[in-house]
């Protein structure tokens, strides 16, 4: 018998099936209709994989740069990132290849040039004149380890700090070392006797551009001659330096120390510190000593002509004592001291000035502050400090982000209506000025483009992503639908207080203006856009499911109640003699329950909570997370996959339609063959929705069904008293005829407990009217229980048997002890479902390799699910930091090896799709459907049909049922789209919206005004369409209606599809996909040819699998935890990049000298300049040591540092307007030339006639 099923399992898995489980072969060439013979335009030079732009807060950063007069900023981070920001709209990314961390950035003030030095002891000169800037050249030092760097202003001679002392000289423009080198043990007196360290500063004297200051760990100080090779004088001090700063004078010289001191040093007298403070270090009255401070790495000394008294900016240096005292950014100016308290590390900070000159007045306006996992901007020009309103998206991180969703060609009056109640949003006061950092030039602008993004703490942001920006507009608090959780001792506590609102899922319609927010809490919010404000109550709905972890009874687990086991818990079924065992409070502490707030509340304009969905178990917990998701405005339903069950529900009226096993949906022959009986059977027309809601009397009914079919009912319920008259161990009865082999009496023991596996349970909101659930005539159910009460004799004799029966057989108990075991409190359900024997017999262990071994393990560890194997007896807790956790993969390959039995236990619904299409292969014209696709591969379809109201119920009623047609793909199904007889994608109808504050049409009803995309030659609608379903694996293109597999490609055989999406790009549609393995790949429709198969990004984070996702010709994906990268795979956005990118540098001219005044230029000490090139030249200095470093020329050139370039065709336009200008220039110089020519002979002409004039004259006639 056993290998009877697995035959049988093979016959009926091998091949796609059609209707009824029938065959659906791709059709032989020559026999597509010629209506089909759809013309492809697109090609493999269509597609080409790049990356665009990134979006976000550099990741782990460094180093801070800035340029005073391009007003652009740089920042280096660790894993060799560097981003270079402007103006909005003016954000670059850089990467090293080498992926060495960023140690320091260096500007090239006003030359469109940055130099960084890098961990692997390496510089780079990177050219700014181009949109992706380039590395011009780099030097790789062998022996010495790099500490510090300096570039004068107007300088090409870059000084490099070692952390063995010395000071190297580096040639910008070659790029070379010179002979010029100033050894620590010259640097320091003679009789010091031990090494002063590394270099941590270098600079040059404001006034004297001769001398050069060099500052050791150690805390000395020397200033050394360039020209005499000597130092003029040294500064020792006890305390380490960490950092100093001059005064724009040359005068005084500030050093910060690691004992939490300023020191100030005259230049005069260098013997001691001129002042030395403890900013925050409070004399202790005892002792008189200072208290410790902890170190003060940076400090900024300028100066101001508002204000004779200087501005002192410093991080750190707090005292000891204070615990828990946050980081804090200190400014001192004159008397005032002000701290300002950060929420993260201070990784570096600058102060801004409006002059480049060191040796001027600074006149500082700004402190551009770099935090671990932020980037403020502190305005120094008013009194209090405020900070400057961040133009980049600088907190996309502030809370993790779970998901993601693109969406191009949005609506044009959609953004600025979403960024007006952004506004409202903001709370915090920022300053009134402009954004300091204002460099650059935008790109060209693009169509608009909104990014969804959702959020660990259930927040939803809306993104404007239009010209390569990425702009908050508008945020949505999901934590505001439910009321705050209790915080509780224990385990629980924690989960609570961590994230229970986490965001697995977003569905966003931006013409109907739907929004659907799924959780990991097992609840999906359905939002409304609304203009105004508005006080309404959010009607919460609750769908009760079967906990699907209820498979094996045991002594161990006999007393648990089944409802108390975890159901995210998706393990294996349990080998015999290792049964699951579980405790209640490792369960409970799992997942937090949300309650919703029962109360009117009031909402802000924007999209307003309208109802909510929680699935949750028999007993009221959280219940198994939801697969997928669907929602449609034009039909007013809303559909969720919650594990093997699928929930539908009509928003419109907040009602349930029906909630079922997956199983229940499609016909199995060897499902039907095991059904243990059969009663009396219906017609379709006598069940419904209503029907059930009469039936029951309880405010939630609980209706028991047999694995295969739905129940139908009986109007003559059992009687309690007679159900508890009932013998518990009564033999079921066979209610097919006597001939038939296939009925086998069955002993009580014997009887299988997962023949009762579903429970469908519907809410009194059903009984809203017309509401009905219809049923197919090959799908014919017959009734098992209801609220835990057997209608039939047969079923209540097998009921009260089956589980006592195993119950004794384990505990040893029999008679009225196993009744008591097996009886269930009011509300509960009847028995716990026990995993038959064919599938205990088959499921073979998953060996636990590297990596993710199929794709439903890697989106277990995705999604937080924990899997429970026989040796785990808690569940992970429900937690998004420690979701990460061990996995157990399994292989849902539909070969003989799985019976029918295993085949449903692991069956789920993957992906849901509302459409309009055939139903059935007998349908004239499309109708509206709902497409599910499975873990298994099974596609099925769903009718949906609308009937207009009556006089009395002005409500239209939905009928929703299953319509036989099942198709088979190999893989789990993620992507269902539509698309006509051209080849053009047909979108799902929707529903435009409309302001509900307008005058409502009373007749509008279901019937409203409807967007669908139809092809114009499509005259007849009943022609057909096509759909594409994409699974993990492979893609088929199926015929409507004739449910025919037009064409199939396998996509991956090692691999599998991570997401999928059939998307328009260049006036044609395609499907692209992305892979496990990395892979970006494409294929054209509907004839599923090949385009692009390019290995882009290896599968190095789930981090990456969760977010990615396309759009367009475009994708994105959170690269980091805090940033977003967007790609594109259209050859054409490639081609155009240039133009949509923005300009790092603009030509322009640098500020002139201030004007000192004759007094300070007479009596003042004067600014002595030096010829640097005739001291560090080869001709003077010599050749430095080839040893020493190593010159590796970059992917550009000097000539491209000048010129700037964007191609070949962009040099010669460049070069022929360059020449055309040149011509025109010289063309007015010969003009003037000649002008000035003939004015000069006027001149002399005039002359000589006055010379003869005044020639016989004497001078006293004059």
């Amino acid at each position: 018998m056993k290998k009877f099923r697995k035959v049988l399992d093979g016959l009926t898995t091998s091949a796609p099936a059609g209707v009824g489980g029938g065959a659906a072969t791709p059709l032989a060439p020559g026999t597509v209709p010629r209506e089909l013979d759809v013309r492809e335009t697109l090609v493999s030079d269509n597609f080409q994989v790049c990356k665009t732009t990134r979006h976000g807060f550099p990741f782990q950063p460094t180093a801070l740069a800035f340029d005073p007069i391009q007003k652009v900023l740089a920042i280096g981070c660790r894993a060799g990132g560097m981003r270079i920001l402007g103006r909005p709209g003016v954000d670059c990314h850089c990467q090293h290849e080498s992926g060495a961390a960023v140690l320091q950035l260096q500007f090239l003030i006003n030359e469109g040039a940055l130099v960084t030095a890098c961990a692997d002891d390496t510089l780079h000169l990177w050219n700014l004149r181009q949109k992706h800037p380039a590395v011009l050249h780099s030097l790789k030092f062998n022996r010495e380890r790099i500490t510090f760097c300096h570039v004068p202003f107007q300088s090409k001679w870059l000084y490099v700090g070692t952390e063995r002392g010395n000071t190297h000289i580096v040639n910008i423009e070659s790029f070379i070392l010179s002979g010029y080198v100033i050894m620590w043990n010259k640097a320091i007196e003679l009789s010091t006797k031990t090494h002063p360290g590394p270099v941590v500063h270098l600079s040059d004297r404001p006034r004297d551009e001769a001398k050069l200051l060099i500052a050791f760990e150690s805390g000395t100080v020397v200033q050394w001659d360039l020209r005499a090779k000597k130092a003029d004088f040294r500064i020792q001090y006890d305390e380490a330096i960490h950092s100093v700063s001059w005064h724009h004078e040359g005068k005084l010289l500030m050093c910060s120390h690691a004992d939490g001191s300023l020191t100030t040093w005259n230049m005069r007298n260098t013997t001691k510190p001129f002042q030395v403070t403890f900013p925050h270090g409070k004399t202790q009255k005892d002792s008189k000593k200072t208290e410790s401070c902890k170190p003060i790495p940076k400090v900024e000394f300028k100066t101001s002509r508002s204000s004779s008294e200087p501005f002192i900016v410093f991080s750190g240096g707090l005292s000891y004592d204070k615990a828990g005292k946050r980081p804090a950014l200190t400014i001192m100016h004159g008397k005032s001291v002000t701290v300002l308290e950060m929420d993260h590390p201070i990784v570096d900070f600058l102060v801004l000035c409006e002059t480049p000159y060191p040796n001027e007045v600074q006149e500082p306006y700004a402190v551009a502050v770099l935090l671990e996992k932020d980037f403020i901007m502190v305005d120094l020009t008013q009194s209090n400090f405020p900070v400057f309103e961040n133009p980049y998206p600088m907190d996309i991180h502030v809370s993790p982000v779970t998901c993601t969703a693109y969406f191009t060609e949005c609506p044009a009056d959609l953004i600025p209506v979403l960024y007006s109640l952004g506004i409202m949003q903001k709370k915090q006061t920022f300053s009134h000025k402009e954004w300091p950092v204002s460099g650059g030039a935008a790109g060209a602008q693009t169509e608009p483009e909104i990014i969804l993004t959702g959020h660990a703490d259930g927040s939803v942001k809306f993104w404007d992503a239009s010209a390569m920006t990425l702009k908050m507009l508008y945020k949505v608090k999901t934590c505001k639908v439910f009321e705050k959780p209790k915080v509780a001792e224990g385990r629980g506590s924690e989960v609570m207080e961590e994230d229970p609102y986490v965001v697995q899922s977003l569905i966003w319609c931006p013409h109907s203006q739907l929004l659907c927010v799924v959780g990991f809490s097992a609840y999906a919010i359905l939002y409304r856009f609304n203009k105004h404000d508005a006080t309404a109550e959010i009607v919460p709905l609750e769908v009760y499911l079967q906990s699907e972890t209820e498979d094996s009874v045991s002594p161990a687990s006999a007393d648990v109640h089944p409802a108390t086991v975890d159901p995210r818990i998706r393990s294996p079924q349990p080998f015999p003699g290792n049964p699951v065992s579980t405790t209640v409070s490792s369960v409970r502490d799992s997942a937090p329950h949300l309650k919703v707030k029962m109360r009117a509340v009031r909402m802000p304009a924007g999209y307003q909570a309208q109802l909510v969905i929680q699935i949750l178990t028999a007993d009221g917990e959280p219940s198994q997370q939801i697969t997928g998701v669907d929602v449609n405005s034009a039909y007013g339903l809303l559909a969720l996959g919650c594990g093997n069950n699928l929930v539908l529900v009509d928003y419109l009226q907040k009602s349930l339609l029906f909630c079922m096993n997956i199983q229940e949906l499609h016909s199995d022959p060897y499902l039907r063959v095991r059904s243990p009986h059969k009663i009396k059977q219906f017609s379709t027309d006598h069940f419904s929705v209503r029907g059930l809601a009469n039936f029951c009397s309880d405010s939630k009914k609980r209706i028991r069904t047999p694995n295969q079919s739905l129940t139908e009912l009986s109007d003559n319920p059992v009687p309690p008293e007679l159900e508890r008259s009932r013998s518990p161990t009564s033999v079921p009865h066979c209610v097919s005829p006597p001939n038939d082999p296939g009925c086998v009496p069955e002993p009580a023991s014997a009887v299988r407990a997962s023949h009762y596996s579903s429970v469908l349970y519907l809410l009194d909101s059903v009984k809203g009217p017309g509401r009905k659930l219809s049923l197919p005539t090959d799908l014919k159910p017959d009734l098992d229980h209801v609220n835990g009460q057997c209608s039939s004799a047969a079923g209540q004799s097998m009921a009260s048997a089956k589980l006592p029966g195993k119950l004794s057989g384990a505990t040893g108990a029999t008679g009225p002890e196993a009744v008591r075991l097996g009886r269930r409190g009011p509300g509960r359900p009847p028995f716990r479902k026990a995993q038959s024997a064919a599938c205990m017999e088959i499921s073979l262990p998953v060996s636990h390799s590297e990596g993710y071994a199929s794709r439903r393990a890697m989106l277990q560890q995705l999604h937080g699910v924990s899997m429970y194997s026989h040796d785990e007896h808690h569940g992970t807790a429900y937690s998004w930091s420690e979701r990460e956790s061990r996995e157990s993969s399994f292989s849902r390959s539909r070969s003989s090896s799985i019976s029918s039995v295993d085949r449903e236990a692991k069956e789920s619904v993957t992906a849901l799709h509302f459409m309009e299409s055939f139903a059935r292969k007998t349908d004239a014209a499309p109708s509206p459907s709902l497409w599910v696709g499975t873990s298994l591969g099974v596609v099925l379809v769903l009718a949906v049909s609308a009937s207009a109201g009556t006089q009395e119920n002005q409500q239209d009623s939905v009928t929703m049922s299953p319509s036989g047609t099942v198709l088979m793909v190999k893989g789990s199904v993620l992507r269902f789209a539509s698309l006509d007889f051209n080849g053009s994608l047909i979108h799902s109808p929707y529903e435009v919206w409309q302001d509900p504050h307008l005058q409502e049409n009373p007749e509008r009803g279901r019937r409203c005004k409807l967007a669908v995309s139809r092809s114009s030659s499509q005259e007849v609608p009943g022609e057909g369409h096509l759909v594409v379903v994409c699974t993990e694996k492979q893609a088929k293109v199926f015929l409507m209606p004739a449910q025919t597999c037009l064409h199939a490609h396998s996509i991956t055989e090692s691999s599998f599809v991570l997401c999928a999406d059939v998307v328009s790009i260049c006036n044609s549609v395609c499907l692209a996909c992305f892979c496990a393995n990395g892979h970006i790949m494409t294929l054209s429709l509907p004839s599923l040819r090949p385009l692009l198969d390019g290995s882009y990004l290896p599968l190095t984070d789930t981090r990456i699998a969760r977010t990615f996702c396309f759009a367009g010709g475009q994708a994105l994906y959170l690269d980091s935890p805090t940033e977003i990268q967007r790609i594109t795979y259209s050859q054409e956005i490639c081609d155009n990049l240039q133009e949509l990118l923005g300009e790092l540098f603009i030509p322009l001219e640098t500020p002139e000298v201030q004007n000192r005044g004759f007094l300070k230029g007479f009596f003042g000490s004067s600014v002595q300049t030096l010829d640097r090139e005739e001291l560090f030249g080869e001709a003077a200095a010599g050749k430095a040591s080839r040893s020493l470093a190593q010159h590796i020329p970059g992917q550009a050139s000097v000539e491209v540092l000048r010129g700037g370039a964007g191609g070949v065709v962009g040099e010669l336009a460049k070069a022929r307007l360059a020449l055309d200008e040149r011509g025109q220039r010289l063309g007015e110089l010969e003009e003037r030339t000649s002008h000035m020519m003939s004015s000069a002979e006027t001149f002399s002409k005039h002359a000589h006639e006055l010379m003869l004039k005044c020639k016989d004259k004497k001078w006293y006639q004059f």
